[in-house]
């Protein structure tokens, strides 16, 4: 059976970019405007607040995992309030590798992992749309285990820490997902994958892309009436039924012309189409080029 979530996470190429050991002492704020960098960060011990793109502040404690996939503005402070007049101070370089925040003396009150990921994927922006614009874990047993695999290597001097760490990211970042399939409260794939009734449709597009689907036949996939399945896919998902295949499809159309997997016909016919010249519409359409020039393009710009 295909498994839309494997297929997503295969198709993103996620990895740590970058990652650093933050401690916190004191008073402490920092704020980012990354836009479009995934965000993350792994509470290794203590506490502290995050607040994203101006919502209400959250806390988070020791074993939590917060991933923003598309980062908005962001602001992580100290669990002690801010007094009047505090501001904003970069993260101080320590003998030993890591960052400190707020007092420069002292036991620290948190220890963080924090960093970006990136998205090896072309079609990451498309992708990222169908995840939560933010996961935060906690109280999960398997990705406690892959945090105080990263507390563990984050503390010690071992040799090639940096390139372990890098590694633990990247399947907290799978576990992450996993999790959020079932507790993710904003709109998109992972909460559709959580609906039973839903995630029934999804796997059949998944499966048969070339099927010409028709939003009837998704509804009886779901047991659902057509209007029902139509409201609560877009509720639930973030996009229309069709919207969601149309994407879906390009993103495979796009994976096969980079690897140059058969004639445009062939590519065609593998995406739901019936002839080459209203697959090539529709691509210029939704990508802004023709198939061939994309090809052209992605093949001159090398792996992706």
């Amino acid at each position: 059976m295909v498994d839309p979530f494997a297929e997503i996470v295969t198709l993103l190429q996620p990895a740590a970019r970058f990652s650093k050991v933050v401690v916190g002492a004191g008073r402490w704020r920092v704020h980012r405007e990354e836009l479009g960098q995934p965000f993350y960060c792994v509470v290794i011990d203590g506490a502290c607040r995050l607040t994203v793109d101006g919502d209400a502040p959250m806390a988070l404690r020791a074993g939590d995992f917060v991933l923003i996939p598309a980062a908005q503005q962001f602001t992580m402070t100290s669990q002690e309030p801010l007094a009047p007049g505090d501001i904003d101070a970069p993260p101080a370089p320590l003998p030993d590798g890591e960052f400190r925040l707020g007092i420069p003396t002292g036991a620290p009150d948190v220890r963080l992992l924090v960093g970006h990921c990136s998205f090896g994927s072309p079609d990451a922006a498309l992708l990222v749309s169908l995840l939560p614009r933010l996961v935060h874990v906690r109280d999960d047993h398997r990705l406690a285990t892959v945090v105080q695999l990263v507390a563990d290597e984050s503390r010690a001097g071992r040799p090639a820490r940096d390139v372990v760490l890098a590694h633990l990211v990247e399947v907290l970042f799978i576990e992450a997902l996993r999790s959020a399939a079932v507790t993710a409260a904003s709109p998109g794939l992972l909460r559709g994958l959580a609906d039973v009734r839903l995630a029934g449709a999804i796997r059949q597009m998944h499966e048969n892309p070339a099927r010409p689907w028709t939003v009837a036949q998704l509804a009886k996939a779901a047991a659902l009436s057509r209007s029902a399945f139509f409201e609560r896919f877009n509720r639930t998902v973030g996009v229309a039924p069709m919207a969601y295949l149309l994407a879906w499809r390009m993103a495979l159309a796009k994976q096969l012309l980079r690897r140059r997997e058969g004639a445009l016909t062939d590519v065609a016919g593998r995406v739901g189409y019936s002839s080459a010249s209203t697959f090539s519409v529709a691509f210029a359409r939704h990508v802004g080029q023709s198939p061939m020039r994309y090809a052209r393009v992605a093949v001159a710009a090398g792996p992706g």
